[in-house]
């Protein structure tokens, strides 16, 4: 089976995290999930502690966090180019503002959007559809 060299989990939610994370290690998707609180959290991990610009495959990212929410993320990350690669990133949020789901179409950096709760049926989708997990 096809794993994946990492996922980063990026969400304020200590109780979302622990599923998510539980998740991607039950499907064997990965043995490496890194946890951000933030996204200035999540940009100080991919800036400084993942040098050599490996970046995780997957990058789910919440749109509503203290400090620095996903959109701030993902302008910023742009900005920084500090991935060799770029990696999928899963806009996964509980947002339904109309606003926000428009912005997430309109960026190209962004491959998807789902609500939570991250579901095995949610998670198998994502990995067929961009990665031809096996």
């Amino acid at each position: 089976m096809n794993t994946l060299d990492s996922v980063l989990l990026v969400d304020d939610d200590n109780i979302n995290n622990y599923l998510n994370a539980r998740l991607i290690k039950k499907l064997r998707i990965t043995d490496n999930v890194k946890i951000s609180l933030n996204g200035a959290e999540a940009l100080k991990y991919l800036s400084s502690e993942n040098k050599g610009g490996n970046c995780p495959s997957l990058i789910f990212l919440d749109i509503n966090m203290p400090v620095m929410n996903g959109f701030e993320f993902l302008d910023q990350f742009r900005k920084e180019k500090l991935c060799a690669s770029d990696p999928v990133i899963i806009m996964l949020t509980t947002s339904t503002n109309d606003k926000d789901v428009e912005i997430i179409k309109k960026d190209a950096s962004v491959a998807g959007f789902i609500n939570k709760p991250l579901t095995e049926d949610k998670l198998k989708g994502i990995l067929d559809k961009h990665f031809s997990y096996q």
